[in-house]
């Protein structure tokens, strides 16, 4: 027998498996609903995440084959060999049937469909963008002698409300999120200075309008996530016209509480993760690092691109002024320059009328700067915003969850060998007694702990698929600099056109002279060379 898998060459029993677990609506089956049949082998780990590995999941399903492929690298592995590609194609009998226990308990497995897993997330790009779009506007507000303070207009979109808000109110929003879903993306904010003189300074303003920006990104990540958009806490900071906001804030969070605590799967999280979850945390994240890397390189690319374009309209309205004051020089010209040549008269007045041309290429180019500010470079900080963001929350993870489950195994077990050696020294009952409902309560906080970790990991797992759905943005920045590109590039074209009679009528005029060639086609190179050595 071949040891290529195909329908007739598995035994009617992976034909079984297969239809008490495949989807119905497209035959496959999910990758989620395979990795729970896994978990039912008692394999190892570490071999079931290598049997994972060599199966073709794409978008998250398995096809039938490979579906047959996993039943007979299951089976093999049972019988105690090392599940591979070349055992399956050196293997020349009939393949065996691996140990998952009752079909009617496989069936308790599948899942209709992407939506029945709460472990998925279904939203695409274009869905999340839609749930709101918020607009931050600066507000100064001049307070005491010596310093400013500001206030933003917050307008949303989604509530049709306008309301006024001080960055502390930003602030207090950031911190009751971390307390509210601790084991989510949160955005950091803009960083807060204190203003000190009065705004003229160039670096001033360009600190208060990123700071501006920066909370206009976070804002918009905030009301646009898939968790964080249905909560109260966004409703009350986008609508609530009043000055108490920080304190409303702060007592819906104490009502509420934490993520854990009023999410109806969180002590269910475990059941809904794969089983090599630790596996694909650190594969992900270290993908997401390599992304955020790259995306930096982007942004300061793009940042440079739209410098260059801002230094570039600044160079041309700087030359057509500089053409202006040439053509109006009103010093006569001595008559033993020009011989009754009256060159540099006729010329000096068409340099003048050069200025108009010079100015709308200018603003041409600095609207071309706007445009690459505004959607390519803007776009590429939202998502570096979101990235970094997640590598906060990883650190969250290790040091925050992670550590205190670790440690509360470590004085689980001092207290089992403090009981073990009171119990040894024959102690007072009473002391005995205390030592057991400490180490009650310790197990107690143990499990909360473990609970509380597999919570941890179930929402790091719906964060890294928020991050891949926002991968989707590299299509909108590329498109948005093609555009800015061809927008640019054509309107200064136009207006160089424009400006190409006028440059010929000039050199026309001259006693005779010729004109300059426009193109090597044009003119002659005889009398390019004329002018160029």
């Amino acid at each position: 027998m071949e040891g290529a898998i195909n329908e007739g060459s598995v035994p009617p029993y992976y034909r079984e498996v297969y239809e008490a677990v495949c989807c119905k609506q497209d035959d496959r089956v999910q990758a989620e609903v395979f990795h729970r049949l896994l978990s039912r082998t008692d394999l190892p780990a570490s071999v079931q995440t290598q049997i994972a590995s060599q199966l073709d999941c794409k978008e998250g399903f398995l096809s039938k084959l490979s579906l047959y492929k996993g039943l007979a690298l299951i089976a093999l592995a049972q019988q105690g060999k090392q599940p591979s590609q070349k055992l399956l194609e050196n293997y020349t009998q009939e393949f065996p049937k691996p140990h998952l226990g009752e079909l009617v308990d496989l069936r308790a497995l599948k899942m209709q469909s992407t939506s029945d897993n709460p472990l998925l997330l279904t939203q695409t790009l274009l869905e999340l963008q839609d749930i709101d779009t918020i607009q931050v506007e600066l507000i100064p507000e001049k307070k005491g002698l010596f310093l400013k303070h500001f206030e933003y207009e917050v307008t949303s979109q989604r509530f049709r409300s306008s309301v006024y808000r001080r960055y502390s109110d930003f602030d207090v929003l950031h911190e009751v999120l971390l307390h509210r879903f601790a084991y989510r993306m949160v955005p950091a904010l803009p960083p807060k200075r204190v203003l000190k003189g009065v705004l003229t300074s160039t670096s001033e303003k360009e600190f208060i309008e990123g700071r501006r920006r920066g909370l206009r990104r976070f804002i918009n990540l905030v009301a646009r996530h898939p968790f964080f958009s249905e909560d109260e806490l966004i409703k009350t900071f986008l609508t609530l016209n009043s000055s108490d906001v920080q304190n409303k804030l702060r007592e819906s969070i104490k009502r509420a509480g934490d993520e854990f605590l009023t999410c109806k799967i969180a002590t269910k999280a475990k059941e809904y993760l794969p089983p090599d979850i630790q596996a694909q945390f650190s594969a992900s994240r270290e993908l997401i690092r390599n992304i955020f890397n790259s995306f930096q390189k982007l942004r300061d690319r793009a940042e440079r691109m739209a410098i260059r374009s801002v230094e570039n309209a600044t160079d041309l309205m700087m030359f057509g002024k500089e053409l202006s004051a040439l053509g109006s020089d009103t010093i006569s010209v001595p008559y033993w320059a020009t011989t009754n040549n009256n060159t540099w008269g006729t010329l000096r007045q068409s340099l003048k009328g050069l200025s108009v041309e010079f100015a709308i290429l200018a603003d041409k180019a600095a609207q071309q700067g706007k445009r690459e500010e505004d959607d390519v470079v803007e776009k590429l900080n939202l998502f570096l915003d979101l990235l970094q963001s997640y590598k906060d929350l990883c650190e969250r993870h290790e040091k925050g969850v992670l550590h205190e489950h670790h440690r509360a195994l470590q004085k689980y077990s001092l207290m089992k060998r403090q009981m073990l050696s009171a119990t040894a020294q024959s102690k007072e009952p009473v002391s005995v007694e205390q030592l057991e409902s400490r180490i009650v309560q310790q197990e107690n906080a143990i499990l909360t702990m473990e609970l509380r970790n597999y919570f941890s990991l179930f929402c790091l797992c719906q964060e890294t698929q928020l991050i891949f759905i926002y991968l989707q943005i590299t299509c909108y920045i590329i498109g948005a600099l093609v555009n800015s590109q061809i927008q640019g590039h054509r309107e200064m074209s136009e207006v160089w056109n424009d400006l190409q009679p006028k440059l010929g009528s000039l050199f026309g005029g001259c006693s005779g002279l010729l004109s300059p060639p426009l193109t090597p086609q044009q003119g002659d190179w005889k009398s390019l060379a004329f002018f160029t050595n």
